[in-house]
């Protein structure tokens, strides 16, 4: 009986490490209310703000206590005088010492066909004592250069930080990335010095999450049109260098709802994914990371 050669058994057994897969499963999964439609969540120091459009844009803080958000009794509303100005919050881009964005998705029409996408700078740190909008919306941009829709969220690229968004739909979605100064002082994002790079992707992406440490982006995702889980892992880099995403890893969790938002916790394999579903709208999933 022939014996394995040593060398080729290492061989194999570094590409089986190299290329083993992420895999991600839920918990528990738990209502909190007054979200209205939950759109996202956003994790900020320690923080968890979760979004949603109500009767206006609204935001709630939370913390996090092994398994459970513990509401803050701190509630942030997207008004100014009361007037509804983003109705529908698509993402918050936020990192310390950059301006801070968030998306929103203006109806254009009454059947809900046709969409007008913004990205709204914001004075965020005087938002959180206020809260609410009033003297603290900086600048609205039009995202003319997306295709549908805006999601921003802060990725890194050779050491810069860029604020990167993504379409919805199900034809020519891409990943931009934008220069935060640049667009900060913009009207629309398809003026001179605001893009800055982008990539194919695929459809149905909701929102965006950047793993810092990795260097890898999440397109958190439908599987079709408005329903069913995808988290999409790509290398940010190599996407951006080929023009089209590069995907480390697809998990496709057990789910039916509209997932809409997902942030990692301190501890790196634990998240949080949250839906639009009225009930049963947040759930906690715990990842095992393989090694790409």
């Amino acid at each position: 009986m022939k014996t394995l050669n040593p060398v080729l058994v290492l061989i194999v057994m570094f590409f089986v490490a190299r290329y083993s897969k992420t895999e991600g499963k839920i918990a528990k999964t738990i209502t909190l209310d007054s979200l209205g439609a939950c759109q996202g969540i956003s994790k900020q120091s320690g923080h968890y703000f979760l979004y949603g459009d109500r009767e206006v844009g609204i935001m709630r803080e939370y913390k996090l206590q092994k398994d459970s958000l513990i509401y803050e009794h701190k509630e942030y509303k997207f008004t100014i005088k009361g007037k509804n100005v983003i109705k529908h919050p698509t993402g918050i881009a936020y990192h310390k010492g950059l301006p801070t964005f968030v998306g929103n998705s203006v109806k254009q029409n009454a059947a809900g066909t046709l969409w007008k996408a913004e990205i709204n700078c914001i004075n965020w740190s005087v938002f959180l004592k206020s809260r609410k909008l009033d003297s603290n919306l900086i600048k609205t941009i039009e995202d003319d250069a997306c295709i549908q829709g805006t999601r921003p969220e802060y990725v890194n690229y050779k050491s810069n930080w860029y604020v990167a968004t993504a379409d919805y739909g199900n034809k020519a979605n891409e990943v931009r990335l934008y220069n935060p100064e640049a667009l900060s002082k913009a009207n629309k994002t398809s003026e001179k010095g605001v893009l800055f790079k982008k990539f194919t992707c695929s459809p149905w992406v909701q929102n965006l999450h950047y793993i810092a440490d990795k260097g890898i982006l999440v397109l958190i995702q439908n599987q079709i049109e408005g329903r069913k889980w995808r988290f999409t892992f790509i290398d940010l880099e190599k996407s951006l260098t080929k023009g089209q995403e590069v995907v480390l890893n697809v998990i496709d969790a057990d789910k039916q709802d509209e997932l809409e938002g997902f942030t990692f916790t301190d501890k790196a394999n634990k998240g949080i994914a949250v839906s639009s579903s009225r009930k049963n709208n947040v759930s906690f999933m715990d990842f095992a990371f393989g090694s790409y």
